[in-house]
């Protein structure tokens, strides 16, 4: 379709801002007779099993779905694997000759990398027979710390392939919260690179992972040669990528998994404060992540799909990685930021390689509604036929905006809501199918049970807003548990309505049409950026300096990026505040978790509010920083501490 443009969506005569398919894009859409969500309510683990009939399965499974409390499995007794699904089947249907990843480097004069599918194979089975000799088996655990480039798909298909299990962590988390998560999930092997291009900058990787090495299981670390620059290399446990390539075959036989088998570990931010190691198993997975990326996306053939996502985070892994590579389409990859060299950055790319599927969070798309539409109009956005979003709900500003200007009032957005737990999208609008409005992300994928309740779990009326929960049969893709913690497993998500509810901590209210809108989490945790940070990780960062005695952070809404947290600091006696110890603690922030969670304000505070049990109001805090009504304070044992914090903080509620 590069090059022609066509018109998918028509407006609402009746409704303001509600689209709806335009007859060429309900003939070419997988799906598109709304009757599909009824037919599948039916009987669900019949509709996932004829989704699960697309991929290839060594051995089929004998049971659809079995369930008991606290515990579900898909597709029981089926073997298959994540890497052989992903690129093996397409080069023996035929199509080894197709491109399926395109990696577009931060220094715009510098070449792609452009692999077809059996190029990728034959990388990924050189790399999987590697890992191999250096000793790792089935179930071991690997940490991959790697930037966008294409190794980090490489070493993720790779791992799948021999049936170990694949812990990604953000290349731009710390060194602590990488030895954090490799101490968890006991991984005897770290991938990395020597660095990465960022704005224009050289950022050494290699010297962050070594600093979190000490005292965790790992045994040898892979060393990715992207920038060039001169690192350490430990005798006896760093080894070069290109080294260990070196000999090795491009045949590696993908190892037969067990459906409920292992396939990675994803950490996600907790209300605790410590990360929470999300199992996702490798059949649920596999079917759920290839279905709505299909049906989600309206993927064909020609597509090129570009998920701006990190594959630090379960989007990269599952629309930038298994999704488009399982639906035989090509993948963009893309080590650079939408603002360098320019503000058109993004659009270039759109142009150059005539993407067709652009997915990208609302902070980005935010950022260019500042920047102005004179910088898309620059490019031809032409080839763009599906546009989504992902991360976090969007405002109805921003949406016209990413509708009018990148998708030239023809492309449905596809406003998808799922969260790292659920391993793939659960609820968005189907391009065939409609309506697309703004700030609503649209109806649970058909198969999927999702329902709004009040506190006691009891379905609230239509319009109304609760919590929603997802019920049995559970998404296939859904993560199996906590690594190593079952019981907190069973705490963060079933605790409130027992185990026949998921409990999403998301707040939500359904139309009468079953549309759903979120309206945000009803936790202690923000979306910052589309990325998903506990408040209690930020107190725990900053509780770390020597002169602070307590802590506690808020979040407060971001034109740009959502959210932000907001940091109040009671020193230790005698302690002066300065300008200088508020950056000591932005870089004890930084050293603890990252750059994404640094606090946007940071208040010296001689008290907070509490209770009369000593339990922080953050409540009340939230209220000052946001400058809402700040309700009933009767019951603090220290009222007096707010009316100082409304001078600090400059409070006009």
């Amino acid at each position: 379709m590069a090059g022609k443009v066509t018109k998918w969506v028509q407006p609402d005569p009746k409704r303001q801002n509600w689209y709806w398919p335009t007859d060429a894009l309900r003939e070419r859409a997988w799906v598109s007779d709304a009757k599909v969500y009824e037919q599948a309510a039916a009987d669900p683990p019949s509709f996932w099993a004829q989704r699960a009939e697309e991929i290839v399965w060594f051995k089929k499974w004998t049971k659809a779905y079995e369930e008991e409390p606290y515990a579900f499995r898909w597709f029981v007794g089926g073997k298959l694997n994540l890497s052989y699904n992903s690129l093996d089947r397409h080069v023996e249907a035929g199509k080894g000759g197709k491109v399926a990843l395109i990696w577009e480097p931060e220094p715009p004069d510098e070449p792609n990398r452009i692999f077809t599918y059996k190029e990728l194979l034959d990388e990924v089975a050189r790399f999987a027979g590697a890992l191999k000799a250096l000793g790792v088996r089935k179930g071991d655990r690997v940490g991959i710390y790697l930037p966008m480039i294409p190794e980090a798909v490489i070493a993720m298909q790779a791992v799948v392939r021999i049936g170990a299990v694949h812990t990604v962590v953000f290349s731009a988390f710390s060194p602590e919260a990488l030895r954090d998560r490799l101490l968890d999930c006991g991984a005897k092997i770290l991938i990395t690179a020597d660095g990465y291009f960022r704005r224009g900058k050289l950022i050494p990787l290699k010297p962050q992972a070594d600093q979190a090495l000490a005292g965790t299981q790992v045994q040898k670390v892979i060393v990715v040669r992207r920038a060039g620059n001169e690192i350490p290399l430990t005798p006896g446990r760093d080894v070069w990528y290109h080294e260990v390539l070196r000999g090795q075959s491009p045949v590696c036989q993908p190892e037969e998994m067990d459906a409920e088998d292992l396939a990675f570990i994803l950490y996600t931010s907790g209300t605790t404060g410590k990360p929470k190691g999300a199992m996702h198993t490798t059949g649920g997975y596999a079917v759920q992540v290839y279905a709505t990326c299909k049906w989600d996306f309206n993927l064909h053939d020609d597509d090129v799909h570009w998920c701006t996502a990190d594959v630090g985070w379960i989007t990269g892994h599952s629309y930038l990685n298994y999704g488009p590579l399982m639906n035989g389409v090509a993948t963009v990859v893309f080590e650079g930021t939408p603002d360098f060299p320019d503000f058109g950055r993004m659009w270039a790319v759109i142009a150059k390689h005539r993407v067709t599927v652009y997915y990208t969070a609302p902070t980005a798309i935010r950022m260019h509604v500042k920047w102005g539409e004179e910088w898309p109009k620059k490019y031809d956005l032409s080839s763009l036929r599906v546009l989504g979003t992902v991360g976090e709900p969007i405002n109805e500003e921003a949406w016209l905006w990413y509708f009018e200007h990148i998708g030239g009032g023809r492309c449905p957005i596809i406003d998808t809501w799922w969260q790292t737990e659920t391993g793939a999208t659960c609820v968005q609008a189907l391009p065939g199918i409609g309506p697309f409005i703004p700030t609503v992300a649209g109806r649970p994928f058909p198969g999927i049970q999702a329902k709004i309740v009040d506190a006691g779990g009891t379905p609230v009326k239509t319009g109304e807003g609760g919590y929603l929960v997802l019920e049995p049969p559970f998404p296939p893709a859904l993560l199996r548990g906590l690594y190593g913690d079952p019981e907190k497993y069973k705490g963060t998500y079933f605790a409130e309505f027992g185990p026949k509810l998921y409990f999403t901590r998301d707040g939500a209210r359904m139309d009468e049409m079953g549309n759903i809108r979120i309206t945000g989490r009803v936790d202690d945790v923000m979306n910052v950026a589309g990325h998903r940070l506990a408040t209690a990780e930020v107190e725990d960062a900053l509780s770390q300096h020597p002169l602070v005695s307590e802590v506690a952070v808020v979040s407060k809404p971001d034109e740009v990026k959502g959210e932000v947290p907001v940091a109040f600091v009671l020193l230790k006696k005698g302690v002066q505040p300065s300008p200088d110890l508020q950056k000591e603690l932005i870089k004890t922030v930084d050293q603890h978790i990252g750059p994404t969670a640094r606090p946007a304000a940071i208040y010296f505070a001689e008290d907070v509010p509490k209770t009369r049990s000593g339990k922080i109001m953050r409540r009340v805090l939230k209220a000052l920083v946001r400058g809402d009504p700040l309700g009933d304070i009767s019951t603090l044992r220290n009222p007096e501490s707010v009316e100082e914090l409304k001078a600090v903080v400059g409070y006009k509620g």
